[in-house]
């Protein structure tokens, strides 16, 4: 279903908007669209002359708008792969990682009175069907003293293509060799077992609904929804609940791979103490030379206010249960945002 993020100045004239206002579209991932939300209302109280629209429409919906023109910047939980960086242009793109979430493992098991522990191979053979009861010895294994049932495990995945998907896959691919080959990794798989649902909303109606149901969704959805999820081992033999602590702390594990103006990197299964393993950027994209914008003034509003939501906003994360950039990410990110121009001219961020 698609959301729209609007923010508009107020006392606009019955007629129309008002004749000063900028106004800025984007599309794209879901995941962060609370977070949008935020970013736009507290922008639009700081700015009252900037109207900003952003659609989430989903990732791949984000990608083949900036790609089309038809908005101003997109947003994408999966990063731009490199196909998708030519058809944009090779050097004129804008990559950077807004916020991070983690995927968490939720289920339905009442009365259990804790919360699981799971190893990802586990997860993979629950979603390849190999693992299909929820008192399997190898579930046991890693949950001493607690009471499992001899429930039938039902599985709830993606039926469209989602960032979340590609961080699920992508994860149980590096746990799994043969869950990598029979299913492998992408923002769209075929899975052999279990029910699909649309969106988060989808496997939350599943697991709420199935007892012995298992489902992987962001994990500030699944805390807003009330899911009861469980903790992952990372690769120090931890066995971590995902917050924006925990999260956060992937980042920065993965501050090597940001290079140049796309910054991206992979966030699953970083080493360090305390790191949750099934963690990703969600990011924000633009053309680098902004003359797909009708005016100097608009291209510079985008570029003020992705500065502006990349270091003032980040206070707003930890509230809606997303992890806020690391500073040293942070540094990457406006190192990035100033090589923005407009036909040609530097356009340097507010703030910077």
């Amino acid at each position: 279903m698609m959301t729209l993020i609007r923010w508009a100045a107020c006392g606009l004239a019955a007629a129309g908007f008002l004749a000063t206002e900028t106004r800025l579209q984007g599309a794209g991932a879901t995941f962060p669209a609370p977070l949008y939300a935020r970013w736009v209302a507290e922008y639009g109280k700081l700015n009252p002359s900037i109207a900003i629209d952003y659609q989430a429409i989903g990732s791949g919906g984000g990608i083949k708008s900036i790609t089309d023109k038809t908005v101003d910047f997109a947003g994408s939980d999966a990063p731009l792969n490199d196909k998708q960086i030519q058809a944009l242009g090779q050097g004129n793109v804008i990559h950077v990682p807004s916020c991070a979430g983690g995927v968490v493992p939720a289920y339905n098991l009442p009365g259990l009175g804790q919360d699981l522990n799971f190893t990802g191979e586990v997860l993979a053979e629950i979603y390849m069907g190999k693992i299909t009861r929820w008192n399997d010895a190898k579930i046991a294994a890693v949950n001493a003293g607690s009471s499992l049932p001899d429930t039938v495990i039902t599985t709830a995945w993606r039926t469209d293509g989602s960032g979340t998907n590609f961080v699920w896959t992508n994860y149980l691919s590096t746990q799994n060799e043969a869950f990598k080959e029979s299913i492998g990794m992408g923002t769209s798989v075929k899975w052999p077992v279990g029910q699909g649902g649309k969106g988060n909303a989808g496997i939350t109606a599943i697991v709420q609904q199935t007892k012995g149901a298992i489902g992987y969704t962001e994990q500030n959805y699944a805390s807003e929804n009330k899911l009861t999820y469980g903790k992952v081992k990372n690769l120090e033999g931890e066995f971590i609940k995902a917050s924006p602590e925990s999260i956060s702390l992937a980042g920065v594990g993965a501050v090597g791979q940001l290079q140049g103006d796309v910054l991206k990197a992979n966030l699953w299964n970083q080493p360090g103490k305390g790191t949750y393993p099934i963690a990703s950027f969600t990011y924000l994209i633009a053309y680098r030379d902004l003359n797909n914008l009708k005016s100097r003034e608009q291209a510079q509003a985008l570029v003020d206010y992705f500065w502006w939501a990349t270091h003032e906003g980040q206070q707003y994360a930890n509230k809606l249960e997303y992890a806020p950039l690391a500073p040293d990410v942070q540094h990457k990110v406006g190192d990035a945002l100033g090589h923005f121009t407009y036909k040609g001219e530097a356009l340097k961020p507010k703030g910077s």
